[in-house]
């Protein structure tokens, strides 16, 4: 029988492996992870500015605004001024952007099916039941709230 702290250990240490290989392969084809993860969600939707894709990616605005000059100068994305609001800049992906985004995803989805996709069906449906359950415990802690079959315990 396995105790939380153990699972916790095996939990850590199999994000870093999964983060490394994902790394090694990302460098493969010429992008970082954060530049990945900027080109896939502009893939999704093009035109969002700086801070919204701060958001949508957990980074401060900081950390978008020297990976977007990066992406830039890479000629990979560009900026294109808000009529509505000359401060911002809405941010697009350029012909060579589109196609580092598309090796990024290929790569990301050639591991992903050499690892999960190793799984049965329902291996899969019990471990997404399990992430979502953590996931959702970890949410209530970061906002301070018990959930409530604790509350009522």
């Amino acid at each position: 029988m396995s105790d939380p702290e153990r699972v916790w250990f095996r939990l850590m240490r199999l994000d870093a492996r999964i983060r490394l290989a994902i790394t090694a392969r990302l460098k493969d084809v010429g992008l970082s992870v954060a530049q990945c993860d900027v080109l896939t969600t502009l893939t999704e939707r093009e035109g969002m500015s700086q801070q919204e894709l701060a958001q949508r990616l957990y980074v401060t605005k900081g950390n978008i605004s020297g990976l977007i000059d990066r992406l830039e100068a890479a000629k990979l994305v560009e900026r294109r001024s808000i009529a509505s609001d000359r401060r911002s800049h809405a941010i697009h992906l350029t012909p060579e952007g589109r196609t580092a985004a598309a090796a990024g995803i290929k790569a990301q989805r050639v591991f992903v099916g050499d690892s999960l996709g190793v799984l049965g069906a329902g291996e899969l449906v019990e471990l997404e039941r399990l992430i979502l359950k953590l996931r959702d415990r970890v949410r209530y802690l970061q906002q301070g709230v018990r959930p409530q079959e604790e509350s009522a315990a």
